[in-house]
């Protein structure tokens, strides 16, 4: 039986960010689908800003996946942000000094976490993201049995000189979208490493659009939705920038609904309702319901909450800067892109004026889904790759 170890800077139910999430889910389904035997290797932090030890430091089982948790040395560090800034000016010319520096105050920092990595029996360990120590440390000191999931963008810590040893060392390379392989071939010497451009497994969701509405207190409003962190980051206080123009430029009942955990709240606006974190069958129901799901992020590695509104059928609004979901619309036919407030508004009114239009996108939404990122033929690409490393 094949033993898989994924090593993330954390793991669990809770955690929302994409790359730990899509970890979580291959897991799972390597031991539900196909019997294996897998562990997670991963700190006791929930925060990825503060690297707090929320979780108790010990082993505990979710979803048939042994999770060993270590504890944090050290998290963010205070003056991190005002250093980040001056490395990042110039990635490239960084010292390795800085570097290095670079990586600890950014956290999470876990000696035990590194050290459980090089102990570790597992046939191979299966490490992501990229950004921080657990991959930095830990696929140079396994390389031969690293398999690396970088979720990979276009963004400036990609640039430092420290990441070309890790990329390199890796003995496989998956990648969620051909957009974040072209990206890595071109920044790394990686091109005849083993690799597979993956994506990840839609899960079917179930959820009421009118329990959904009741539950924000929506009524029957027509509604536009983000599922996700609510971060400046991830483009929401510009979403709610443009949309808030929207609305002084065409009034009415439309309103914008931010679902997920929030870290930067965007300014109040009386259409736009922020519910913090919601249940499943809410945000089901919210995708259902939705009449435009918009993803304003400009960097993102596959973005499963895109596949999640596509399989719900719903028409998608994205950042044309993300070469990844403008992608995903070109592929699939199923949504439209903004690169300012003026296309943003151009594009808002085309797919708000024309309910057959939307109806025609959501229909290709779904079926690129299904046709590409369903679990079980996803799963046996995944079991044939690992496989073949081993």
């Amino acid at each position: 039986m094949t033993k898989i170890a994924y090593v993330t800077p954390r793991y669990g139910a809770e955690i929302v960010g994409g790359a730990e999430n899509a970890a979580r889910k291959l897991a799972e389904r390597l031991v539900a689908d196909l019997g294996w035997e897998v562990e997670a290797l991963t700190t006791c932090a929930v925060d990825n800003r503060s690297w707090a030890n929320d979780y108790p430091e010990g082993t505990v089982e979710v979803n048939g996946v042994r999770v060993h948790r270590f504890p944090n040395a050290a998290g963010r560090d205070p003056g991190f942000d005002r250093f980040s800034r001056k490395i990042l000016e110039q990635p490239f010319r960084a010292a390795p000094r800085d570097q290095d520096r670079w990586i600890q105050m950014q956290g999470p920092h876990s000696p035990a976490l590194l050290d459980a990595v090089a102990a570790s029996d597992a046939d191979l360990l299966v490490f992501g993201p990229y950004l921080y120590e657990p991959a930095v440390r830990g696929i140079p000191a396994v390389a031969r049995r690293a398999v690396f999931h970088p979720a990979a963008h276009d963004e400036a810590p990609i640039h430092l000189p420290i990441y070309r040893r890790v990329f390199t060392s890796a003995r496989g390379l998956v990648f969620w979208t051909n957009t974040e392989r072209r990206l890595v071939e071109r920044l790394f010497a990686v091109a005849s490493s083993p690799q597979i451009v993956l994506g990840l497994g839609v899960d079917d969701g179930e959820g009421d659009p009118a329990a959904a509405r009741a539950a924000l207190g929506l009524g029957e409003r027509p509604f536009l939705l983000y599922q996700g962190r609510i971060d400046d980051g991830k483009g929401t206080t510009v979403l709610a920038e443009f949309f808030a123009a929207y609305k002084r430029r065409r009034p009415g009942p439309l309103a914008l609904v931010l679902s997920g955990p929030v870290d930067d709240r965007p300014p109040e606006h009386p259409d736009i309702v922020v519910p913090g974190m919601v249940s499943d069958s809410t945000m089901w129901g919210l995708f259902r319901g939705a009449e435009v799901y918009v993803h304003p992020s400009a960097y993102e590695s596959f973005s499963i909450v895109l596949m999640d509104a596509w399989e719900a059928g719903r028409p998608a609004l994205v950042n044309a800067r993300c070469e990844v979901t403008r992608e995903h619309c070109l592929r699939s036919g199923g949504g439209l892109w903004f690169g300012d407030y003026a296309t943003f508004e151009v594009a808002l009114d085309r797919l708000l004026g024309d309910a057959a239009l939307r109806a025609r996108l959501g229909q290709r939404g779904q079926a690129y889904v299904e046709a590409n990122y369903r679990w079980p033929a996803l799963i046996e690409r995944y079991r044939r790759f690992l496989e073949q490393l081993c």
